[in-house]
């Protein structure tokens, strides 16, 4: 059974709307959280399943895009206008903006060491905490889902853009990672807003013994939240194994593409956000849509060698220093 580990955060990008957010607006979207053994399924826990199961397909037999998320859709598009009428959501990768070893140390350990979100119980608390380094070890096999919502020509775009990221952060990590037609240990889903609330059967079968609270979270991820990834691993072991993003299907290209980046990314170990972070994805501010230099700077020190899994940010720093050094030759 694997023991939940919620190590990749969501994306959440807090705007000002150009409408008041479509409700509901029900819970916090979790970022970051430990959680112990799941436990064997109580009475009310096989109820909570069976009612999902309800729910799931009764959203099949309906219409495939309901009001809900025909103003979800409508919600998404102004807030990508307003952000790139602003000058946000920039496409570059802020090559111009220059770069210290001292930046790019404290932005390593800010936003690989340190968890945005952790668990009191069944609870997700906001708020930075000391973390360990984490990452894959194993190969990373990106599969892709659609709900039936999504038409056939912007799945083949969403394929694309994932393919090309995948082909990215393998060259960037120097890590093994694919898109892979069948079942892999990374899941992107793309759901709108009715396909969501349903999508915890789904959950299950993805990652065996999901949290139940990552699942209400997901079913409940507010409209200031674009996407959303949980990177789970084996126990207490710093080694990530399975890993499942959420991305609405209702939001337009650029803020589509965006989840993409920012997401993959998080869920191989760069988990956290940091409002110091530029030029960069990892900060809430929505200057940057895509990778960065900066960014890409940091996942090759994660993926780095001399970092260890399991590392805490004060023996992590002096060897960050040291990468970061070498990398601004």
């Amino acid at each position: 059974m694997l023991g939940a580990l919620a190590l990749a955060g969501c994306d959440q990008r807090e705007v000002e709307a150009p409408a008041p957010a479509p409700e509901p607006v029900v819970a916090p979207a979790p970022r970051i959280a430990s959680a112990p053994p799941v436990p064997r399924p109580s009475s009310a826990l096989r109820a909570a399943r069976a009612k999902r199961a309800a729910l799931q397909a009764e959203v099949a037999s309906e219409a495939q895009n309901t009001q809900a998320s025909q103003t979800m859709h409508g919600y998404f598009e102004g807030v990508e206008d307003m952000l790139t009428a602003r000058g946000q959501l920039r496409r570059d990768d802020g090559a111009e903006i220059p770069l210290s070893v001292d930046q790019l140390t404290r932005d390593f350990v800010d936003i690989a060491l340190f968890d945005e979100y952790t668990r009191n119980g069944a609870e997700l608390v906001a708020g930075a905490q000391p973390s360990r380094l984490r990452r894959w070890a194993q190969p990373v096999r990106i599969s892709v889902e659609f709900g039936d919502s999504v038409p056939p020509a912007t799945r083949t775009r969403d394929r694309a853009q994932v393919h090309g990221f995948a082909e990215r952060l393998a060259e960037v990590t120097g890590h093994d990672i694919e898109v892979t037609p069948g079942r892999g240990n990374f899941t992107v889903m793309y759901l709108n807003e009715d396909e969501r609330r349903a999508i915890g059967p789904r959950l299950e079968e993805v990652v065996p013994g999901i949290p139940e609270a990552d699942i209400e979270a997901i079913q409940a991820l507010p409209a200031q939240n674009y996407c959303t990834v949980f990177a789970y691993s084996i126990g207490s072991s710093p080694l990530y194994s399975e890993a499942v993003a959420i991305i609405r299907a209702e939001l337009p290209p650029r803020l589509r593409n965006s989840c993409v980046h920012e997401e993959l990314a998080q869920g191989m170990g760069l988990a956290n956000d940091s409002p110091d972070a530029r030029p960069s994805i990892f900060n809430d501010d929505e200057e940057y849509a895509l990778l960065t230099r900066h960014d890409a700077l940091l996942l090759q020190m994660l993926y780095d060698d001399r970092m260890k899994p399991g590392m805490t940010a004060k023996t992590a720093e002096p060897i960050a220093r040291e990468i970061a050094a070498e990398l601004l030759e």
